[in-house]
This record gives C-alpha cells, structure tokens and sequence, in this order.
C-alpha cells in the first residue's frame, strides 16, 4: 500500500496476488537490486522511499501484501487507508493474470473508491516464457479503468516508472481534492510542518490530516 508523506505527506500502496515478484519489484525500488531467490511472502512485509513530485518531498510508504489465499483476511486489512495498489501478475504464468478479476473486485470491495490502482505485468525480461501478451495486459487495464505498465524486477525495466507514476496520480488526486487529506482512511499523511491553511495544499481540507494503512 502507498503511504505519500509531502514533508512528511505520505502514500500508501499495496500489491496482489502470489508468486508473481511482488517482493523483488519492491526491493529494487527501494534498494536498487534484485534477489533471484525470494521465499514467498508471509504475512505482510514493509518498505519505504522518498521520491519528488512536482518539487515536493514525497515518502512512499509500501505494503507487500502475500499473495497466498491463506493470508487474504489479513491481506483485505491493509486495503482500507490505502491511497494506491499495484496489481501484479506473472506474464509467464497465465493462471496469475486469469485470477486478477477476483483479486481486484476484492480489493475495491475493501478499499476507498479513489484508490489509484496500476496493473503490472512482471517479469518482462522473460519474454520467450510469455503466456500473456501486452495487448491483454492493456486492455484487461481499459477495461477496469486502470493505469497499465509491464516491468522486470530483474532488470529494472520500469519499476521506477511503475511506482512513481502511481504516486504521481496519487499526489495529482490530492491537489484536485478528490482525496480528504482529513480522512485517515485515504492513506494520506501530512507532515506536522504543513498548516491546515498551506498554500500547496488542497484549499477545500481545512483541517489537518493523518493516514497509515
């Protein structure tokens, strides 16, 4: 889950379903390398990062939810406060993208109606082992109005695309006021140094606001 702090705004983001390389996208966000060997994920693991949008100290607070459906009560927890969720599968295993519809109408069932959602299509450097093609991908993401990108933890390839430009239309949510920095339950946390009158602020929230997921 994406936790943005601006100055201390932060987003909340978490990932779905198993086995797919959630846990090495988010490693070589937030270390810059990859782990080829990655025990499943147990439970919830945590990582962070501060980026800049728009000139703006932005800290990325990430949730990597395990995929498995013995841990999906837990996993729904952390949907609600979450302000983005990256939606990955594997384009080497068709069964990981044939379970998306489940894994995202429980996401949306749990979580706030603005949740910036991004589907991702990991493991592209393997594209001789490809079962599903970039053209199901993007039109599995048109269809339920989501943001759509293919990426390899392994090499890199837009895994810095794929987390900043969800935390990008995160943040563009928070200056249009679609999100309620108010509301903690949007994954939104302002930093104490922000005024609830603060001019980069959104001017319709006028009170000061906290989120964590």
């Amino acid at each position: 889950m994406f936790e943005i702090e601006q100055q201390n705004q932060s987003i909340h983001d978490c990932f779905f379903v198993s086995g797919v390389g959630k846990s090495c996208l988010l490693l070589q966000f937030t270390d810059k390398r990859f782990q080829p060997v990655h025990d499943l994920t147990i439970g919830v693991e945590f990582g962070a990062r501060m980026i800049t949008i728009d000139g703006k100290q932005i800290k990325l607070q990430i949730w990597d939810t395990a995929g498995q459906e013995a841990f999906r009560s837990i996993t729904r927890s952390y949907y609600r406060g979450a302000a983005g969720a990256l939606l990955v599968y594997d384009i080497t295993r068709r069964e990981t993208f044939n379970h998306l519809t489940t894994w995202l109408e429980d996401a949306r069932q749990h979580s706030n109606s603005n949740m910036v959602i991004m589907l991702i299509g990991n493991k592209s450097d393997l594209e001789t082992r490809r079962e599903v093609k970039k053209e199901e991908g993007e039109a599995f993401a048109h269809e339920h109005g989501l943001i759509f990108m293919e990426t390899s933890a392994k090499t890199a390839a837009n895994v810095e695309e794929a987390f900043i430009n969800t935390a990008k239309e995160i943040y563009e949510k928070i200056q249009e006021g679609v999100f309620d920095i108010n509301n903690e339950a949007n994954g939104i946390k302002i930093g104490p140094q922000h005024s609830p009158t603060n001019p980069s602020l959104p001017s319709n929230n006028p009170q000061p606001g906290g989120g964590c997921c």
